[in-house]
């Protein structure tokens, strides 16, 4: 699914942007997700690992360390801005429309979406760029999948 994406953010575009990579943008942008309702549930951590790892080349062994490293890029950062530029820069809106849909995977994965998280993926979907009926197809399918 993201392997054309990986080979598009295995370069960055700025100075600032050298550490960049499709696996860290995604992870960032899943943190904030997990995070955005102000408690980590342990299931959608574990929902963030199972993603990286199956989409990705971070194994099971460096998933602790590459998460550590994905929460302190989005620390060092004040705003969604460096993850979602790098993903205009980069996406098609095919692979906008498949993050947006994991996104929807982790904030579901305790059961419910609370209000901050469908917020928060609200925002990054237009700061992305997607079409509000591909945001919208997103949320269904992911809810229409058993959840």
């Amino acid at each position: 699914m993201f392997e054309r994406l990986k080979q598009l953010f295995a370069v960055g575009n700025s100075a600032n942007d050298d550490k960049m990579t499709l696996e860290l943008v995604t992870a960032a942008l899943l943190l904030e997700v997990c995070k955005s309702d102000f408690q980590e549930d342990p299931g959608e951590i574990d929902k963030i690992r199972k993603i990286l790892i199956a989409h990705f080349s971070v194994s099971i062994a460096d998933i602790d360390t590459f998460m550590a490293q994905a929460r302190n890029t989005t620390e060092e950062r004040t705003d969604l801005y460096p993850f979602t530029r790098y993903i205009n820069d980069n996406c098609n809106n095919i692979e906008k429309y498949q993050l947006v849909s994991t996104l929807w995977e982790v904030a579901l994965e305790d059961g419910r979406i609370d209000k901050y998280e469908d917020h928060l993926i609200r925002k990054i979907s237009d700061l992305i760029y997607l079409p509000h009926s591909d945001f919208i197809r997103a949320k269904l399918s992911v809810i229409g999948d058993g959840h």
